[in-house]
């Protein structure tokens, strides 16, 4: 027997089947559109609510901003007219408008830096702490950003009290240092620079959290590789978790700008609801046109433009979030 007798003859592969047929759905077309109203459809209900609550406010602002509106208006001795951009040229002609505008863009500016500083400042020293230091940091910051605006700003009236104030007797046992009796809301800047710490010192729980959250997400790898590539903590800091924390970053930012730029409670019941001229900012200043001085008219035209100016933080913030979704 040969051994080309003894070898097995090679099997051939089995047929291969056809794919089975494609269940019939709808269109793509119709699946893409119906995906795209979604998003529509969950925002909804809070698209209107917004426009029940804001629509008829706003739309009243517009038109009282281009009428003459007073007290006899108000009253109904006499019917409001309409004087079209009068009101607006009036505000914007007058140095005091912009003098206030100067002095709300400087507060607004200083309590923006002094928010995001300090709240990465203190993130960052978070990351390293111990777990139960964490957790009663986390407290105090939650306990301290739910505090009410009245009870805070009632608690920084008495920390910087003239003749009771804490701040003052602390100061005065520094060596060479007579603060007793000394009154900070003597002098515009001073007082609004105690104004300034407290509207950081509500809005920096806040940005440590929404940070804190943010440094979770930071690669582990990429800090090492920067290390071993001879980066020091600054350039880690510089080179990889900047980048990582930037949408955070850009949005907190808007968001203090926004919030430090409507200030209103912190100033109004710091200076006993009559603030000075030195301590007038937008939201303030139009308060007191509208319900002191009694124009009324002339307190919208200041509020529609405090809130055009807002609408290009706004804009700017948008312009800024999609650069950052056209890179990633």
């Amino acid at each position: 027997m040969s051994a080309a007798d003894t070898t097995t003859p090679a099997k051939a592969p089995p047929p291969r089947q056809a794919p089975p047929p494609a269940v019939p759905g709808r269109p793509r077309r119709e699946r893409t559109a119906g995906g795209a109203a979604t998003p529509w459809l969950l925002l909804a209900p809070c698209l209107l609510i917004l426009a029940l609550v804001m629509a008829y406010p706003l739309a009243r602002l517009v038109m009282l901003s281009f009428q003459k509106f007073g007290q006899p208006q108000l009253w109904g001795f006499q019917s409001p007219d309409w004087v079209g951009f009068s009101n607006f040229t009036g505000v914007l002609t007058d140095g005091e408008f912009w003098s206030v505008v100067l002095r709300t863009v400087v507060f607004a500016a200083a309590c923006v830096v002094l928010t995001m500083v300090g709240g990465m400042a203190l993130a960052l020293l978070l990351q390293r702490v111990s777990g139960w230091m964490k957790t009663l940091i986390n407290i105090v910051l939650v306990a301290s950003w739910g505090m009410p605006v009245i009870v805070a700003t009632t608690v920084f009236k008495w920390l910087f009290d003239s003749d009771y104030g804490v701040f003052n007797a602390l100061l005065s046992k520094l060596p060479g240092i007579d603060m007793v009796g000394h009154n900070w809301f003597a002098s515009g800047p001073e007082g609004l620079a105690v104004i300034t710490l407290l509207v950081v010192w509500g809005a920096v729980p806040f940005v440590v959290i929404t940070l804190s959250a943010g440094l979770t997400q930071v690669p582990k790898e990429l800090e090492e590789a920067a290390r071993l590539d001879g980066a020091g903590s600054w350039g880690v800091f510089r080179h990889v978790t900047l980048p990582v924390l930037k949408p955070i970053i850009v949005m907190l930012t808007t968001l203090s700008v926004i919030w430090d730029m409507g200030v209103f409670p912190q100033v109004f019941v710091m200076r006993n609801g009559h603030p000075e001229a030195e301590f007038q900012i937008l939201n303030t200043y139009s308060y007191d046109r509208a319900f002191v001085v009694n124009d009324y008219a002339q307190g919208s035209a200041i509020a529609l433009i405090t809130v055009l100016l807002l609408l290009g933080v706004v804009a700017v913030y948008m312009r800024q979030m999609l650069k950052i979704g056209e890179v990633e």
